[in-house]
């Protein structure tokens, strides 16, 4: 059986009184059984949907697709100067001067007044403006109109725009890399074998 709780009326407002919502425990008791159900066991509450999954229901009843979190990513801005080792960044894009031995990300943007200097591995790389090192992508290289790539450059595929130029060495790479043989230890006498 509910409890209640003794709410007091206030003569001067024209208010109804206050009156606390019902407890999970008294709602699953008030609610309907079915036949050879145990008494005290209606239907299950529904577990609340998880922060951030599903779709988002405006005011007025439209849906509109949860948001998706945003890479972390890294603007090095038009006339700044950037030398060293760039980590954990997902997104590049450059808009100044970058000079890096190694650089790891998910996705390289260098902008037509861009220029990066060193060694880049990316998933993806879009170029507009200048490259000159060695760049690896393992999924799409994109050089745009304005883009230069000087160095070698390695892809899976590539667009070049009209106007897009490329000096120096492109190797195309393949679904499977060529896996490297390993070393066999020589014996004490042995010789390694000239190829």
């Amino acid at each position: 059986m509910p409890t209640t709780v003794p709410v007091a009326r206030d003569p001067d407002l024209a208010v109804p009184p206050f009156r606390p919502a019902p407890t999970k425990e008294a709602a699953a008791m008030n609610m309907p059984q079915k036949p050879g159900q145990p008494a005290g066991m209606g239907m299950p509450p529904r577990p609340a949907p998880m922060a951030g999954t599903g779709p988002i229901v405006a005011p007025g009843g439209s849906t509109r697709p949860a948001p998706t979190p945003e890479r972390r990513a890294m603007v090095v801005g038009k006339g700044i100067s950037l030398q060293g080792t760039v980590t954990d960044a997902e997104r590049l894009v450059v808009e100044g001067t970058v000079e890096s031995q190694m650089l790891h990300a998910a996705e390289l943007m260098i902008s037509h007044s861009g220029v990066f200097k060193g060694e880049v591995e990316v998933e993806d790389a879009e170029i507009a403006g200048v490259f000159d090192g060695t760049l690896t992508v393992r999924g799409n290289l994109t050089i745009r109109g304005t883009g230069r790539v000087m160095g070698v450059a390695r892809c899976r595929r590539l667009q070049v725009e009209e106007g897009g130029q490329v000096s120096g060495r492109m190797e195309m790479l393949g679904d499977t890399m060529p896996a490297p043989r390993p070393a066999m230890p020589l014996a004490q006498g042995d010789v390694d074998p000239v190829e």
